[in-house]
């Protein structure tokens, strides 16, 4: 069987590659190796979803795999995966599963998986699960009847729990700062409105109607043209916009620019900084972060730590040096002193709350980073793996760097959720970065065929 695991989860087309019978069995593995107990007590799992419409049928798939091998489960509704990661520390469960594809298309589904305490499980622990699925030995272990049977009862207070959570991580409040929200029809639109509002910020929503099907569809953090037109219209202070599941958040400054990942970690660092949070003066980010954070830092006194692409990398290095920031440019934000994992409202807060407290607009406080121009281009493959690794693919990205030399770089990796081989160049200029990326892209699709 294929590897299920990829950089964030089981992920695919829901009811096709993602299958209630997979969504069963991934339970029952879950059960056998995060869940074991000494007798005294059933494991019990808190479960959150994202809105899009497979989630209904993937959680009772779940809740049908966890409860068959003895556990109770907490339904906590649809939730942020950052939610879930929480309630399943504060809850004192043995695991929490995130049923939601992120930022990927409605069709999409995924299975998330936390241990104890809200952290990511370690990649030994997922191989365990997934060896179990595999080898088919969830089914052939002798099952509990009658009263070892779990329960399943819903997580009281689950928003309000969480939403109180995030408001206490605020160093000030947000009173006078106008912000509009787009939660890409998406987890946070239950939340997201009441945190901002409570905090004293006037807010404006959009993309914050779920009906299972609209989620992604042209809005959230991989489509901020809508959300920049709408802050400038509302002559908004700034624009926050999560994905689907809210676990990463872009901003709009009030001028309707994007201000991406890199930008968001420049300016919590050097607040950080400021309150003597920021441990080490490091922030951890990864290859795929702009080159211009790596100055905006270096000049402002701060290292950079980097990773592999994926925010467990970020997180394992943050746990590993015990450091206090570290992100991706895509928006992933991790602030290990308040949550466990990557989390858009609640890095989306810590940013208003840098504007409010200092005066300065959000667009001054980003120009710390000079963004250089950056290309991302994805490509439709079979085989991601092999067409990454091709020969004539490894050539082609030799020559352009060699090329660009100390002004830019090349990137180019397999996606970790999709099968797409991803391709990034930066340049001096736009249209040098574009051309390149290009020419990769033609040599990528020609491995492919």
């Amino acid at each position: 069987m294929r590897r299920l695991f990829g950089t964030d989860g089981v992920r695919g087309l829901a009811n096709r590659d993602l299958t209630p019978e997979l969504a069963l069995s991934i339970g029952l593995a879950a059960v056998h190796v995060l869940g074991e107990s000494d007798g005294t007590r059933r494991p019990v799992a808190v479960i959150g979803r994202d809105p899009r419409a497979s989630g209904e049928m993937l959680e009772a798939a779940v809740v049908a795999g966890l409860t068959s091998a003895g556990a109770d489960v907490l339904l906590a509704g649809v939730l942020p995966t950052p939610a879930v990661a929480y309630l399943t520390a504060q809850t004192g469960a043995d695991f929490g599963v995130m049923l939601s594809a992120s930022h990927n298309p409605m069709a999409d589904n995924g299975i998330k998986l936390f241990g104890r305490g809200g952290l990511k499980l370690a990649d030994s622990i997922e191989a365990a699960i997934e060896d179990a699925v595999s080898a088919g030995l969830v089914g052939s272990r002798e099952r509990p009847t009658g009263a070892g049977v779990g329960r399943v009862r819903p997580l009281e207070g689950a928003r309000e729990t969480y939403a109180d959570h995030l408001l206490a991580t605020l160093p000030n409040r947000l009173d006078g700062l106008a912000v509009v929200i787009d939660c890409a029809h998406g987890a946070a639109s239950g939340v997201a409105p009441e945190v901002h509002e409570r905090a004293g910020a006037k807010v404006v929503m959009v993309a914050a109607e779920p009906d299972g099907l609209n989620i992604n569809d042209g809005v959230g953090s991989t489509y901020l043209a809508g959300l920049a037109a709408a802050v400038v219209e509302q002559g908004a202070d700034a624009g926050l916009a999560y994905d689907g599941d809210a676990d990463r958040c872009l901003a709009v400054s009030a001028d309707g620019v994007v201000v991406d990942g890199d930008q968001i970690m420049a300016v919590l660092a050097l607040a950080m900084r400021e309150d003597a949070r920021l441990r080490e003066d490091t922030v951890v980010a990864t290859v795929m972060s702009n080159l211009g954070l790596h100055i905006a830092l270096r000049e402002h006194g701060i290292d950079l730590d980097i990773t592999p692409v994926g925010d467990r990398h970020v997180l394992a290095e943050l746990t590993a040096r015990r450091l206090s920031l570290g992100g991706e440019q895509s928006g992933h934000i991790v602030l290990p002193d308040l949550a466990t994992t990557g989390d858009g409202i609640l890095t989306g807060l810590q940013l208003l709350a840098r504007v409010a407290r200092s005066g300065r607009t959000l667009a001054d406080l980003a120009s710390v980073v000079q963004v250089l121009p950056q290309v991302l281009l994805n490509v439709a493959v079979g085989d991601k793996e092999a067409v990454a690794a091709a020969p004539s693919v490894a050539a082609a990205v030799a020559q352009e760097s060699a090329a660009l030399g100390a002004h830019g770089r090349v990137l180019l990796r397999p996606s970790g959720t999709e099968q797409l081989v991803r391709v990034m160049v930066e340049a001096p200029d736009q249209g040098q970065a574009q051309a390149v990326a290009e020419r990769l892209v033609e040599v990528v699709r020609t491995a492919g065929r």
